[in-house]
């Protein structure tokens, strides 16, 4: 055994796979065997493995200028070219582009930066954050505050009354619908609970709401129609920020530019990582509206100084790559591609909705989820993990590398690179270890009767 503490892993059973190598769609272990990736890497390696316009774009960057920091006013080309292109991409009102290292620490600077903002502008009270039920939004202390899964709460004693974290409820139709309520019915639930907490906690109090337009680790969850139209209405009621965090949804994830496009979101601020880079590089990007930038510059000025940033903020190796990414996106049409893709993908999984161990499948563009229930009639999951972590090694067994989600949801999301073949070739392994959980639960006696 290393000496690792590996992240998000029980850590009685680490060091379970040895990836020696990738090649485009497919992952290779230290006994040679071949994998499709079903979940481009966590929800990250757009472009897949081995790209080799990625590879020589931080060959030359690193050859050139290996590393500049951006403090004290310091700059570099790679990090204002890619702050430009973001910002012309972005739906949002002259966006501007703090950058760091991951989806989690931009989160975090969106904690601070609002708090910047409102103490600029004479309102220091506006400083809570209303964060959904099952949601993600990272694991440093801010972020988990923000993440809304127990799993990433338990044993951690995290300050969320301190830093102000709300909780409203999950747009999860399937398993938050009360008995007779329809979709629409749903959503004015829902969302009339959202407002009021606002009144309750008092609008002057709230800072923003935060979202993933569609979610990733809480189980790929899709809002209903008309879900985001009435949140978005609420929230301009109230003057309360819309923060989309777009880590997982954002660049042609979900057959779009961004999630927010295909979700009809109009953003003031967005989360954006992964596959800003397609995971060859870390780095992630926290963008606000420009005016919210501008009210922030005399503040720093009477500090002497914006006080946060870190060392690799705007790394310009990560900032090239992730120019050469966004450029191969463009060139290549990937966005286009992958709604087209999406759609052949999200159409072969509905068949597997009439499969008896199949509760729902849902998902928009290249992700998607596939969720197992003990019991679909009753919409009744089963009641611990150890159906998702059969299914996760059997379809390991069968050559797919994929996650499972929120007890028993498996999600895909391949890179956006993948073949309508491919597809394929993924969802007979998933058939294959479909089969083979199905015969596992029944002999265990999972299923209901």
């Amino acid at each position: 055994m290393s000496h690792i503490i590996y992240p998000t892993t029980n850590l009685k059973a680490t060091e379970t796979m040895t990836m020696e190598r990738g090649e485009g769609v497919y992952l290779y272990d230290n006994h040679g065997k071949r994998y499709i990736e079903g979940l481009a890497g966590l929800w990250c390696t757009s472009l897949g493995y081995g790209n080799q316009e990625l590879i020589q774009a931080a060959s030359d960057q690193m050859a050139k200028l290996s590393f500049s920091h951006m403090f004290g006013g310091k700059t570099h080309e790679s990090a204002m070219q890619l702050s430009d292109k973001l910002s012309a991409m972005l739906p949002m009102d002259n966006a501007q582009i703090f950058f760091g290292n991951s989806g989690s620490d931009a989160n975090d600077t969106h904690i601070k930066m609002l708090r910047y903002y409102f103490d600029a502008i004479g309102k220091p009270e506006k400083r809570k954050i209303i964060a959904r039920e099952r949601s993600y939004h990272g694991i440093t202390v801010a972020a988990a505050c923000l993440t809304g899964l127990d799993v990433n709460h338990k044993h951690f004693d995290l300050p969320i009354d301190a830093l102000g974290i709300l909780r409203t409820d999950a747009p999860h139709y399937l398993h938050g619908a009360l008995a007779g309520e329809s979709e629409t019915q749903f959503v004015d639930r829902i969302t009339n609970n959202l407002e009021q907490l606002i009144l309750c906690e008092g609008p002057e109090t709230i800072a923003a709401f935060i979202a993933e337009p569609i979610t990733g680790a809480s189980g790929v969850i899709v809002p209903p129609e008309g879900y985001y139209e009435k949140v978005q209405a609420i929230l301009n009621k109230y003057d309360i920020f819309f923060w989309a965090d777009e880590v997982i949804t954002g660049f042609g994830r979900t057959g779009n530019d961004f999630g927010s496009t295909t979700m009809d979101i109009k953003p003031d601020m967005m989360s954006l990582a992964k596959q800003l880079s397609s995971a060859y590089m870390p780095i992630s990007a926290a963008a606000i509206r420009g005016d919210m930038y501008e009210a922030m510059i005399d503040q720093s000025a009477k500090a002497g100084v914006f006080g946060h940033g870190f060392t690799y903020s705007g790394h310009p190796v990560a900032a090239a790559v992730a120019l050469k990414t966004l450029e191969i996106y463009e060139r290549e049409r990937l966005f286009e591609q992958a709604a087209v893709k999406g759609e052949y993908l999200q159409k072969r999984l509905q068949a597997y909705a009439d499969h008896p161990l199949v509760g729902e499948v849902r998902g928009k563009g290249l992700i998607a989820a596939v969720e197992l229930m003990a019991d679909k009639a009753a919409k009744k999951p089963f009641a611990d993990g150890r159906v998702g972590s059969y299914m996760l090694q059997a379809c390991q067994n069968h050559g797919l590398i994929i996650r499972v989600v929120a007890g028993s949801a498996v999600a895909f999301c391949p890179p956006l690179i993948i073949t309508e073949a491919q597809i394929d070739e993924m969802l007979e392994a998933f058939d294959k270890a479909l089969a083979d959980t199905m015969a596992w639960v029944t002999v265990e006696g999972l299923m209901a009767a």
